[in-house]
């Protein structure tokens, strides 16, 4: 493991230790798992999006002020992740 330091808003960590002291672990920890679970599953999504947009040349429906929307999803912050937890 690696030592860091990270700078957090004032809802961030008080989020953090909600959660740390409702689950009885440490904020490291969960900063760890919602890591983890991030950057596990952005290749993943990257590539249903792209799938999502196959064929949309054909839909007269489209137009290129949506592709960002098809490709990214709607307008969210990269760091907002979900701290639901997989059990």
């Amino acid at each position: 493991m690696h030592w860091t330091q990270v700078f957090l808003e004032d809802w961030q960590y008080q989020a953090l230790q909600s959660l740390a002291a409702q689950e009885q672990r440490s904020i490291s920890a969960l900063v760890r798992e919602v890591l983890t679970q991030y950057l596990t599953h952005a290749p993943e999504a990257a590539r249903q999006r792209l799938t999502a947009i196959e064929g949309i040349g054909a839909d007269p429906q489209a137009s290129g002020r949506e592709h960002d929307d098809f490709l990214y999803g709607p307008k969210r912050s990269p760091f907002m992740v979900s701290f639901s937890r997989a059990t």
